[in-house]
């Protein structure tokens, strides 16, 4: 079988050989002469035979009985297939290895189609990239930038974040006092005007007092220098502001512990609370918040998105409720859920408005009637950039509210830092928590040497 198939690929598109007679048949004198002849070797010069019929002409086929055997006559004019077809089996390349397998229907094998095939792709020429037109004088092709990879900046310390929050206050407190005692020794004059530069720096009276009389004591008659200054300066005023430097003490044997939080407009009592609420819930307290600033929506809104950031409870009202029954309510459902820690926003207002000053005193007057000691802190926050006008606010506040605690806010970038030493050394109160910035991690538990340094201008 695989002999035949052999033959048949090698003989296909041409005449059938011419066919053997079998032993015991008489040949015809003719045809003996005819096989000779064509066993004889021919010349690749010399000229073959022509057909008397024209290849390209259509020839009408007649497929009814078969396929018709071809004329022995054909056969003749191709001399070599008689030898092709006397090849022993030996002499079969090998590339036609597993031919045995294929049906015999006259098909090529797929691998040498397949061979072909890359042979062609290989061949095949490759697309010329587009050429970049040229273009005239004044003009250029554009470049897509490339984004440059950001670089995660290295996370700040906290006194790092405070000395930069009062890099204003301190290098136009300590750039004074360099130029003051520039090549000049310390005197009765030199005293005077560096009290009034502390005074203009809101650092108080008493503060100012403080810091020449040690000066002068120390260094009296001598050359002074302005790293001097600043090291007496930062000690007194750490000094002054140690008594004030306490932790927010929670009474955790009443639920709900409740902080009022209490201020001006602009000062930043709903974001602190936000703060302190992302504190209190990171270290396993139950909180909730409630939106007593029922003057502004956005109030509102913002104090739910913190609840919701911080995994709190949020209770708010419909805008221009009445905030002292907001705060009813809320204590009611802290003491329902068993809330640790209930912390109630209250809208801002000025100091000198003697209405919503007594609004205020109603939301604490509310809160007396269902625990005789809540609020049991009341938190008043400050805008350090508003200078000696903060001296006002808290001790109205201080008169209306109760007010127990400080929480500065906003001393990044700027230049009145300083009134929080003169608010502690005329009010007395706790300074709780101050703030540099708006993310969480910049609200922190206040520490009088770190701030007095901050202050001063001195490194850790």
């Amino acid at each position: 079988m695989a002999l035949g198939f052999i033959k048949k690929v090698f003989t296909f598109g041409k005449d059938k050989p011419v066919e053997e007679p079998t032993p015991g048949e008489a040949l015809a004198p003719a045809e003996a002469v005819a096989i000779g002849t064509e066993s004889e070797p021919h010349s690749r010069q010399e000229d073959l035979p022509v057909s008397p019929v024209d290849p390209v002409a259509a020839v009408e086929m007649d497929t009814a009985g078969g396929p018709v055997a071809d004329d022995t006559a054909d056969a003749a004019v191709i001399p070599d297939v008689g030898r092709q077809a006397d090849l022993p089996e030996d002499d079969v390349p090998a590339l036609l290895a597993g031919i045995e397998d294929i049906v015999d229907i006259g098909m090529v094998p797929l691998s040498l189609l397949e061979a072909e095939s890359e042979a062609g792709t290989e061949e095949s020429p490759v697309a010329e990239a587009p050429l970049e037109p040229i273009l005239p004088k004044g003009f250029s092709t554009r470049i897509e930038a490339v984004p440059e990879p950001e670089v995660e900046a290295p996370r700040l310390t906290w006194y790092q974040r405070l000395t930069s929050g009062l890099a204003r206050t301190s290098s136009q407190l300590t750039g004074q006092i360099t130029a003051l005692f520039t090549k000049r020794k310390l005197d009765d004059q030199t005293l005077e005007d560096l009290e009034d530069l502390l005074i203009q720096a809101d650092l108080g009276v008493e503060t100012a007092m403080r810091i020449t009389g040690a000066l002068s004591a120390e260094r009296y008659g001598k050359d002074v220098t302005g790293e001097d200054v600043s090291r007496i300066m930062a000690a007194e005023i750490s000094k002054v502001l140690a008594p004030v430097a306490k932790p927010l003490a929670l009474d955790l044997n009443h639920k709900p512990h409740v902080i009022l939080v209490v201020g001006v407009n602009g000062t930043g009592k709903t974001t602190t609370i936000g703060k302190l609420a992302a504190k209190l819930s990171g270290s396993g307290l139950k909180v909730m918040l409630a939106a007593g600033d029922t003057f502004r929506a956005a109030a509102i809104e913002q104090l739910k998105i913190w609840a919701d950031r911080t995994g709190s409870e949020f209770i708010g009202t419909k805008l221009g409720a009445d905030a002292a029954g907001l705060a009813y309510d809320a204590f009611e459902q802290a003491r329902a859920k068993k809330s640790d820690v209930l912390i109630i926003d209250t809208a801002g207002r000025l100091q000198n408005k003697a209405e919503l000053m007594a609004e205020l005193e109603k939301i604490v007057r509310v809160l007396g009637k269902l625990d005789p000691e809540a609020p049991h802190t009341v938190l008043q926050t400050l805008d350090a950039t508003t200078g000696q006008n903060a001296l006002s606010q808290v001790e109205i506040f201080r008169n209306i509210a109760g007010v127990s605690g400080l929480i500065m806010t906003k001393l990044d970038g700027t230049a009145r830092g300083g009134i929080l030493v003169g608010i502690a050394a005329k009010h007395k109160l706790p300074v709780y928590f101050i703030g540099v910035g708006e993310g969480v991690e910049d609200l922190e538990p206040f520490e009088a040497d770190e701030f007095a340094k901050a202050i001063a201008g001195l490194t850790h």
